[in-house]
């Protein structure tokens, strides 16, 4: 079934789909690198985070460094591109669990989404919130519902008429309206991300792909 199909049982929403292109999900291989320009990108405008990673790319002779090349690149150095310390300290902590543990795709392809999650939230910096944009926009996953992207929650707000008051309410609501659109609830969050032009993946690198 084409997931327009399945969203647009749901009134609301198929409204809002209506109104926009046909989006698709691409797959990455370099999955550390993807976590990497994740952080970098985190709280900043999507100009900032371009011109911070194309600094970091620049550091690289413009090409997707290796973990180890990561590692091995100083403190100071990777500060010096415009990266707070933690940001420099999470980015080393992400290449160092690519060297000891594995970020490999085609091993991360054979779990689900939930054991995925708990795998990479094992890397201190790295949170649920970014382990579910690396599932919908690196591994291409269709059912991932971002529950906690603030982007998400303003849009169900003004599209569903919802009240935040009380936050387990609130959440429980999101979590009700959202089983309804699985199993596509990735494609879901990227037409309420657009409809709010509030997308949680600026520029080239994190950017959901259209046909």
């Amino acid at each position: 079934m084409d997931y327009r199909s399945h969203l647009a049982k749901d009134k609301k929403l198929k409204k809002l789909i209506e109104q926009q292109e046909v989006y698709t999900l691409r797959r990455r291989t370099n999955l550390s690198h993807y976590l990497c320009a994740s952080i970098m990108s985190q709280q900043l405008s999507a100009k900032v985070a371009s011109t911070i990673h194309g600094r970091f790319l620049h550091l690289y002779e413009g090409r997707i460094p290796l973990p180890e090349e990561i590692l091995a690149t100083p403190f100071e150095t990777l500060r010096g591109i415009g990266l707070s310390n933690a940001k420099v300290s999470y980015v080393h902590n992400v290449a160092r669990f690519a060297v000891e543990q594995g970020i490999d795709h085609r091993r991360l392809h054979k779990m689900d989404n939930e054991e995925i999650i708990a795998y990479i939230t094992q890397i201190k910096g790295v949170g649920r919130w970014t382990a579910e944009m690396m599932l919908m926009f690196s591994l291409g996953r269709e059912d991932v519902f971002a529950v906690d992207d603030l982007g998400i929650q303003n849009a169900m707000i003004r599209l569903y008429k919802l009240d935040r008051t009380d936050k387990k309410a609130f959440r429980g609501e999101l979590l009700r309206i959202s089983q309804k659109w699985s199993p596509y609830r990735t494609y879901a969050c990227m037409h309420l991300w657009h409809w709010k032009d509030n997308s949680p993946v600026p520029g080239e690198e994190r950017t959901p792909k259209k046909k």
